[in-house]
């Protein structure tokens, strides 16, 4: 009878750790948002947005990037993307105002959160649209491809959200180039 109880709680205690992390801790903020790690260029990953037409246009996507440059400021600072579609690079920057693990455009529509991720290099970005009407959700690394079990969690954190399979971007694709000033589409290369 000890021996039948002594396996049943090694058991119970192996599945306990095996099983999948509960959404509010798969989905939750990060405390504090350092500056200083959210600078430099990463490539989009993977993304989901609860707006349907949206996800078609984003699996068009050949390739996307983020970039948060060096802030002078704890507060505010700048950001910027790409995205290559239709063999064209599109450009667009924002300032924005960071405040705890959140930061907001200045012209106050969006809003975005970053979440916790087990990726080492990646940034996980949820953004609010109109107030609540649209969520995009977004994984950023500074490599074009993460491993599966990084990619598995973020499937789990879109899942808790209720949003539809993630779109993963192919990672052979080439990113646009860095953008020069002034410059908001241009011709891709190749």
């Amino acid at each position: 009878m000890f021996a039948a109880c002594a396996v049943f709680l090694l058991c119970l205690t192996s599945v306990s750790h095996s099983a999948p992390l509960a959404c509010e801790d798969l989905i939750r903020p990060l405390d504090q948002v350092d500056p200083r790690h959210l600078e430099g260029r990463r490539a989009l990953v993977a993304a989901s947005l609860s707006h349907l037409p949206f996800m078609e246009q984003l699996r068009r996507r050949e390739s996307a990037t983020s970039n948060f440059s060096s802030n002078t400021s704890e507060t505010s600072t700048s950001w910027s993307r790409s995205m290559s579609l239709d063999n064209k690079c599109h450009y667009a920057s924002y300032n924005i105002s960071l405040e705890g693990s959140s930061f907001t455009f200045d012209n106050g529509n969006v809003s975005a959160t970053f979440i916790r991720t087990s990726c080492r290099d990646c940034i996980l970005m949820s953004f609010d649209v109109e107030s609540g009407k649209r969520q995009h959700f977004y994984l950023f690394s500074r490599r074009k491809e993460v491993e599966q079990k990084e990619l598995d969690e973020f499937r789990a954190q879109v899942e808790c959200l209720n949003m539809p399979p993630p779109v993963v971007m192919d990672p052979t694709k080439e990113l646009c180039p860095e953008e020069t000033t002034g410059e908001k589409t241009q011709t891709q290369k190749g």
